[in-house]
């Protein structure tokens, strides 16, 4: 003979998705009867998401505006300096090496197979001046024609140098955007004069502004014929060489060639160690991913904990909510409800009350970070977003997992004694 008490429980019982809907209902209405309990109990959980969801913002926003600036520098370029970036050397050993010279990049255009650009850069230090208005320590840059082709910049007003012009004996200049702004506020710059540490220069292209993140854009310079550079302020500089690759996926094979280009030209014996760099975009990202990504961890972590304290508070009140109805939970119990079904109940009302919390949170994030777009340089992206909205849930989830718990294992006669 069947069982009377398990056929009314399989009478009574209710599907996995009734459970949920049925949950779903319950929950609803305890938030509605409750709402300014509901609304203290989500305040930590809004200022949790609140804090992770501009965290996650301004890291995505950090991450999106380096390698923006880090394309100037090109994937396909490869620059022959003294010194290796990011690899651990005696500054005095650095200081003691032979400078990289413009016949170095000369022996690279002859022998490379895999260069397309050969181009040379050269810096100085001088005060310009135009009108009565001055600068001190503008970066002079010297350049050949071949360098924007390097580079990837982009001209806003006038022209780059040409071949002749970097020969000859003419002195012409191309403006770094700030320059042309604060030195000519409103005029024209081409065709105009500006005197680089007392040497009169004509202007004949103004640069377009760079993206300013981490300074690998200079709007505060000039570009100059390398050739005037060497005839009025370092006869013998120091350069560095940029070498445009044929193909990128040979980028190795394409740092090996030029190493060797190189040690032969400064005449290095076998067992003598490079006293040169060839370095490429791909330092700089690597270097950027380790630092970035132990911020990003140790700025999470510590605004997660925002979250940890309202988590807390989500379980306080629903121990306090579980109390509130033991008599409830005992006549549901007494009528067949399962433990399944008083555990999804409990669970759905603390995952909804995260729930509100979140997307109330999220909407106050959203505002923040429409209102510093330009200083965040991006915007809350729906990963970002659906990321948050999860987490919120899932807090809830956890925090209320031992109230639900507890109010599922109830003894149902022990429950109905309760007053």
């Amino acid at each position: 003979m069947a069982d009377p008490v398990k056929a009314r429980r399989r009478g009574t019982g209710l599907t996995f998705g009734t459970e949920v809907l049925e949950g779903l209902r319950i929950a609803l209405n305890s938030i509605r009867v409750n709402k300014l309990r509901s609304s203290l109990t989500t305040l930590g959980v809004v200022i949790g998401i609140v804090t992770v969801t501009l965290m996650g913002t301004a890291i995505e926003g950090i991450q999106q505006s380096f390698k923006t600036a880090i394309a100037t520098l090109g994937t396909d370029v490869l620059y022959i300096q003294r010194f290796s970036w990011f690899v651990r050397e005696p500054w005095w050993k650095i200081r003691s090496r032979r400078d990289i010279l413009i016949a170095h990049a000369k022996a690279i255009e002859r022998q490379s197979t895999m260069a397309t650009v050969v181009t040379v850069e050269a810096y100085s230090r001088q005060t310009i001046r135009r009108n009565g208005r001055s600068a001190s320590g503008v970066t002079i840059v010297g350049v050949d024609e071949k360098n924007f082709q390097a580079r990837g910049f982009s001209i806003s007003t006038g022209r780059m140098f040409t071949e002749s012009e970097v020969d000859g004996s003419r002195p012409l200049c191309v403006l770094g955007a700030d320059i042309a702004k604060n030195f000519f506020r409103g005029e024209n710059p081409i065709g105009g004069k500006v005197f680089v540490g007392g040497v009169s220069f004509e202007v004949i292209g103004v640069m377009a502004p760079f993206d300013k993140f981490l300074g690998l854009g200079n709007d505060n310079q000039i570009l100059i014929a390398i050739s005037q550079l060497q005839t009025h302020f370092r006869r013998k500089p120091d350069v560095q060489i940029l070498v445009k690759i044929r193909d990128v996926t040979k980028l190795d094979d394409a740092r090996e060639e030029l190493r060797g280009i190189m040690r032969k030209a400064r005449r290095l014996e076998p067992g003598d160690a490079d006293d040169f760099g060839v370095n490429a975009q791909e330092a700089l990202l690597k270097q950027f991913n380790t630092v970035g990504g132990t911020l990003a961890a140790a700025g999470l972590g510590i605004t997660s904990l925002s979250l940890f304290v309202g988590g807390i508070g989500i379980m306080n009140i629903m121990f306090v909510s579980v109390a509130e109805r033991t008599r409830e939970i005992g006549v549901r119990k007494a009528i067949g409800a399962r433990k399944r079904t008083i555990l999804i109940q409990f669970l759905i009302e603390a995952a909804l009350v995260c729930l509100f919390g979140g997307l109330l949170g999220l909407g106050i994030a959203f505002a923040i970070t429409l209102a510093m777009t330009e200083k965040l340089g991006t915007t809350m992206s729906p990963m970002v977003a659906f990321i948050a909205l999860g987490v919120s849930v899932l807090t809830g989830v956890v925090s209320g997992f031992l109230p639900a718990w507890r109010a599922a294992n109830m003894n149902p006669v022990d429950a109905l004694r309760s007053e």
